[in-house]
């Protein structure tokens, strides 16, 4: 499939409606999906640029089964893997950045402790400075890894569902998630933070609210992409039903 020749729509995505049409989605079976999300995360970490692909896709296409009321098990998660090499390159593309910016932050974290760490002066106010210069770096690295993730994550944020849904290539999944995500833009960020509110919500409630809430993200994210991208047919067909008596 040319994803130059994928239709879109643009300033579809409302994030409050998504989240709310994500609960929605999976509530009736809220435990299979909360199920299938810890599964998909603890086996994608276990070697995330190598696994975390397959297991997102594998994930999407649950969820995509279930917008089209079709029957969702849990095995159908390990099907990702049939698209195993574009979801490793998205999560490779993906990954770039990150990587990008940790080399500099480490020869400039290495730097700094270098030329502030007391040597001949115990004082405590050499001290003082070192703590001083090492946690203002790791301030201004947080604060841009925050920033960069939230970007890379407003334009990789349709690739995986792509992969699942139009089976394209990862390089192809990319540069439509991108065109698609510039198209929406309003509606992914206020998605995202809205997620990472609730998240945050849940970890107050002692981390366990931030895994509950999880299966919801997630099926706001496939509404949201739902949204974008019109529905191009199920990925995997019902199977016909047995041979019986019709009415």
């Amino acid at each position: 499939m040319n994803p130059d020749f994928v239709e879109f729509r643009r300033g579809v995505i409302s994030p409050l409606e998504c989240i709310k049409e994500g609960w929605a989605l999976i509530k009736e079976q809220y435990w299979l999906f909360f199920g299938i999300t810890i599964v998909s995360l603890l086996v994608g970490g276990a070697l995330a640029i190598v696994l975390m692909g397959p297991m997102m896709v594998g994930l999407f296409l649950c969820l995509q089964q279930r917008q089209r009321n079709q029957p969702v098990e849990f095995g159908l998660l390990f099907k990702g893997f049939e698209q195993f090499v574009p979801g490793l390159v998205v999560t490779l593309i993906k990954t770039i950045p990150v990587i990008i910016l940790l080399i500099p932050y480490y020869i400039l974290m290495f730097g700094a402790m270098a030329a502030t760490m007391p040597r001949d002066d115990p004082s405590p106010e050499a001290a003082h400075a070192f703590m001083a210069s090492f946690f203002g770096i790791e301030i201004v690295f947080f604060i841009t890894v925050f920033l960069v993730s939230m970007v890379i994550e407003i334009f990789f944020m349709l690739a995986y569902p792509l992969v699942a849904d139009r089976k394209l290539s990862g390089l192809d999944a990319v540069k439509l998630s991108y065109r698609a995500g510039k198209a929406n833009l309003g509606g992914i960020l206020g998605l995202i933070l809205l997620n990472a509110l609730f998240g945050m919500v849940g970890v107050l409630c002692c981390f366990v609210g931030a895994y509950l809430y999880l299966p919801v993200a997630f099926a706001s994210q496939a509404v949201a992409y739902r949204r974008v991208f019109p529905d191009a047919g199920p990925s995997y067909p019902v199977p016909p039903p047995p041979p019986g008596n019709w009415a």
